[in-house]
């Protein structure tokens, strides 16, 4: 590659950034090293404080991936959720099977799917799991094709370069 984006420099261990700089190094000494973060925001922080949540992450990104968690779970963190609702216990149909499958999500909704059955089974499952709020770490806005219950609020990270070069810089050399 002629460009390396490492992400979330702000986030991850730094011996693990540097670990990934120095293998770019060795494997691709001519690469251009793009620094970056990925914030993450919520529409109104204030309304997850103290609040009983469940938190719908990636479901490929929880189960694929092999993450314990995603931005939702530190949006909940960051800003001060009482609890974090497992959704294991009432979890129905293919999203229990997809936690018996993969046993690291922990207390976590991975939204997996998107059939009309499984729509069904991801909307019961929160109702049944009684949060007092959801929120949505998924790539489409759930809350727009799914019926439940309790409030929601989107979870949204975009891509935030750390100095110099930036992509536009890339980019720039390259036009």
């Amino acid at each position: 590659a002629d460009v390396v984006v490492v992400n979330k420099i702000g986030t991850a261990d730094p011996a693990d950034v540097a670990t990934v700089l120095d293998n770019i190094a060795a494997a691709n000494p001519k690469a251009t090293v793009v620094r970056a973060n990925s914030p993450i925001t919520v529409d109104d922080p204030s309304a997850v404080a103290g609040k009983r949540v469940l938190v719908v992450e990636d479901g490929p990104t929880l189960t694929h991936g092999d993450m314990a968690y995603g931005a939702g779970t530190v949006a909940a963190r960051r800003h001060g959720a009482a609890e974090i609702v497992d959704p294991r216990p009432v979890a129905v149909g293919s999203i229990a099977g997809t936690f018996a499958q993969y046993p690291h999500i922990g207390p976590l909704l991975p939204a997996m799917g998107y059939s009309d059955a499984q729509m069904q089974e991801l909307s019961a499952t929160i109702d049944a799991a009684d949060p007092d709020l959801v929120l949505v770490a998924t790539p489409i806005d759930l809350s727009r094709l799914l019926s439940f219950r309790a409030p929601s609020m989107r979870v949204r990270y975009e891509l935030e370069e750390a100095g110099s070069p930036t992509l536009s810089d890339v980019l720039a050399s390259v036009g």
